[in-house]
């Protein structure tokens, strides 16, 4: 049902108009009252993405498209752009104390979040190339902003620097790979270049689409394009880490799930091997490459990119199922991750922030439940049952094994073994070290994400049924 026809053009990004015009509002205060206005700001944005989430919401049911089929909301994209704005709400709830230190009240920082999450839900309901382009490029640019926030110190500036770079030499490989696809289907439309392919595909179909991948890698910090993922994790202030962590992940997986299954069904063969070989390679990497950290920002680095490819298993399947366990897979993972930084984020010693791994030592006998809800949210990133992670593993690995492809289960069932190793190494270290000097309080805002995405994890057993069947719906609206 199309919403072009009924006089109502703009009512599928009614959000997204809202989100825009709430941020320029916000952007004028900022600038007409200065920087005492952080706090309020950042409230404000707080609202303005759970207005935002409501609107999604209340649009009609059903699949809506405007500007020409280029934007589409369906179920999927509904799905994905709650769980973005849920990231970006816990983001900007971890970042109060970051915030509201007098040497870093930087109104700009939330306004960027929202103009990033606008980016992420246009890249959502991405219809076709020029859309994806703008929605990634709107993402991308505040995302290098936001990196490098913490201006006077010189690992922020490195990581936005870093960042920057990189994105700029993948948003160029993009652009190479939308351009050559463009013009041997001679359209733009994902519906068009599935029809063009259908007929039988040219070696410059395939090119553009290696080159489009390569750019959809990047955002997902898929091997081989994960190079930038540590050093930025570790350089950008932690709030921030946790941003990238969450919010942006969902989308790239949106687009990358999209772009493939709704543009390239007919060529399904060639670009399943990409998918496979890039998510074998990041669940060996992410699963070996984070067993020498020391900084718990890099090993958090490290296990994002084997995420990546464990949601990218069940992409690889090419099937209704498949889609549906990369929907699951990036629900979990980002509670996992949220509850996981609000960790990281209250690991303070005399108002300093610490990061190595053996900070942690004796954190259960200092403080027994903050060790506890940890090493559940550790032993669900493993995979453990009966927690979250073992669920969203499930999912891909099942879709995976019914699409045949028994040598991609294997391997990821292998990674996800030599993955627990460091998260129990973690966990080993709260529980048998000898403990450091005590923690200080944990603040509220940490202490609320943490309690919400701990009790999701450890309760998900029970009561699985709401998120698998949004899902399954969701994954469905692809097909």
């Amino acid at each position: 049902m199309s919403f072009e026809s009924a006089g109502y053009p703009l009512l599928p990004v009614l959000p997204e108009l809202v989100l825009a015009a709430g941020a320029m509002v916000l952007l004028l205060l900022g600038a007409y009252r200065g920087q005492q206005t952080t706090r309020l700001v950042t409230g404000l944005a707080i609202c303005l993405l759970v207005l935002a989430g409501g609107l999604e919401l209340l649009l009609p049911a059903g699949k809506l498209t405007t500007f020409a089929g280029g934007f589409i909301v369906d179920d999927f994209a509904r799905f994905l752009k709650i769980l973005t704005l849920i990231g970006s709400v816990a983001t900007l709830v971890l970042s109060a104390e970051y915030l509201a230190d007098p040497s870093r009240q930087i109104f700009e920082y939330s306004i960027l979040v929202l103009l990033s999450t606008l980016g992420m839900m246009v890249l959502i309901s991405a219809g076709d190339l020029i859309m994806l382009y703008l929605g990634l490029e709107l993402m991308s640019l505040a995302l290098y902003v936001v990196a490098a926030s913490n201006r006077d110190n010189v690992r922020s500036t490195e990581a936005g620097l870093k960042y920057f770079v990189l994105g700029a030499l993948s948003s160029g490989m993009l652009l190479y790979g939308a351009s050559l696809i463009y013009g041997f289907t001679g359209t733009v439309s994902f519906a068009g270049i599935a029809a063009a392919t259908k007929a039988g595909t040219g070696i410059g179909i395939v090119f553009g689409l290696v080159f489009l991948l390569a750019g959809l890698c990047f955002k997902v910090s898929a091997v081989p394009f994960h190079m930038w993922t540590p050093d930025v994790y570790e350089g950008a202030p932690t709030p921030v880490t946790a941003f990238f962590a969450s919010a942006p992940k969902v989308a790239a997986m949106a687009v990358f799930t999209r772009a493939t299954l709704t543009a390239f069904p007919g060529i399904l063969l060639q670009w399943q091997q990409i998918v496979v070989f890039v998510a074998i390679a990041s669940m060996v990497l992410g699963s070996f490459a984070a067993i020498g950290q020391k900084n718990i920002k890099r090993l958090m680095a490290y296990s994002s990119i084997g995420h990546m490819g464990f949601a990218l298993v069940g992409l690889a399947a090419g099937t209704p199922e498949g889609a549906q366990g990369v929907l699951v897979y990036v629900a979990i993972y980002v509670s996992m991750t949220l509850g996981s930084f609000a960790v990281i984020l209250t690991m303070k010693r005399n108002g300093q922030h610490v990061e190595n791994i053996s900070d942690f030592a004796g954190l259960s006998r200092t403080n027994p439940l903050l060790a506890f809800v940890f090493a559940m949210l550790l032993f669900s990133l493993a995979g453990i049952p009966p927690l979250a992670g073992f669920f969203a593993k499930f999912y891909v690995f099942v879709a995976a094994i019914k699409a045949g492809l028994f040598t991609l289960a294997v391997i990821g069932v292998l990674a996800s073994v030599v993955g627990a190793f460091y998260y129990l190494t973690i966990i080993k270290v709260m529980y048998f070290d000898e403990p450091l000097v005590r923690l200080d309080p944990m603040r509220i805002e940490l202490r609320t994400v943490l309690a919400v995405a701990g009790l999701f994890n450890i309760f998900f057993f029970v009561y699985p049924g709401p998120l698998v069947s949004v899902a399954t719906a969701a994954a469905k609206s692809l097909f």
